[in-house]
């Protein structure tokens, strides 16, 4: 089954809204590749910017978080209207760094990977254990759980349409990378779970990206396995080397 790459930045909080504008104007000709769906998912505040930059390339811009309401009294939260208004295709949904830091669970991930299909967004859905987690021999156990609570009430033709990131907790920003092997291994049990709660057709279609420190150098084996689509991207996203890895054959 070949499947479409798709290699995502998450830039985090980082670049004001006038550097990712000169991020972006640096970086389009060096991600210029219409093999692989190329995704900078960037602060609230620089998509506008941002999507003005990238007008004429293949690079889309996605949000790294959003609300589950469509509006209302929820101080300083985005809303999924307002990413559709403003032209944006993808969100970032249940990254671990939400999870630690802002007490998102599972539930409420479910709840935001709901709102985004209500709007036809099409979210990226984080997974991943710590390194406890993976020294304890739960890595797949734990990561099933958070797959499985995450789509809930998701249907098979929503759920094809999806991003799974498979970011094992242990590798974000230490610049250690799960090996290949590890990497394979954990995204092909992601593939068996969606192949349990809808049927090998919606397994086969749907895209799972590996992140966690992956660099130029890491990409090429990383992407050629069989069940790993891509990349979900940190620090590297936001240099040079990014276009190293859309372009990574």
């Amino acid at each position: 089954m070949s499947r479409r790459k798709i290699v995502a930045g998450n830039w985090k909080m980082n670049m004001t809204p006038t550097q990712a504008v000169e991020l972006v104007n640096t970086l389009k000709p060096l991600v210029a590749n219409d093999e692989v769906d190329v995704v900078f998912c960037v602060p609230a505040i620089n998509i506008i910017p941002a999507m003005e930059a990238a007008k004429g390339s293949n690079i889309n811009i996605g949000a790294e978080n959003m609300y589950f309401e469509d509006s209302g009294a929820f101080t300083g939260e985005i809303s999924p209207l307002m990413l559709v208004d403003a032209g944006v295709k993808y969100v970032i949904i249940g990254h671990s760094e939400r999870r630690e830091y802002f007490g998102e669970t599972d539930e409420i991930v479910n709840k935001k990977v709901l709102k985004a299909f209500a709007h036809n967004l099409t979210p990226i859905i984080c997974c991943g254990e710590t390194l406890t987690q993976r020294e304890q021999g739960i890595t797949i156990d734990f990561v099933r759980q958070q797959i499985k609570i995450a789509f809930q009430n998701v249907t098979a033709e929503q759920a094809k349409a999806s991003v799974i990131a498979y970011e094992p907790i242990w590798a974000i920003g230490t610049g250690k990378v799960a090996t290949t092997e590890q990497a394979q291994e954990v995204c092909a049990a992601i593939r068996v779970c969606i192949g349990e709660i809808y049927d090998q057709a919606t397994a086969d279609l749907i895209r799972i990206q590996y992140g966690g420190s992956v660099t130029a150098d890491s990409a090429a084996d990383l992407f050629s396995q069989s069940d790993i689509d891509g990349g979900l991207v940190g620090g590297a996203s936001l240099k040079p080397d990014f276009g190293k890895i859309v372009n990574y054959k």
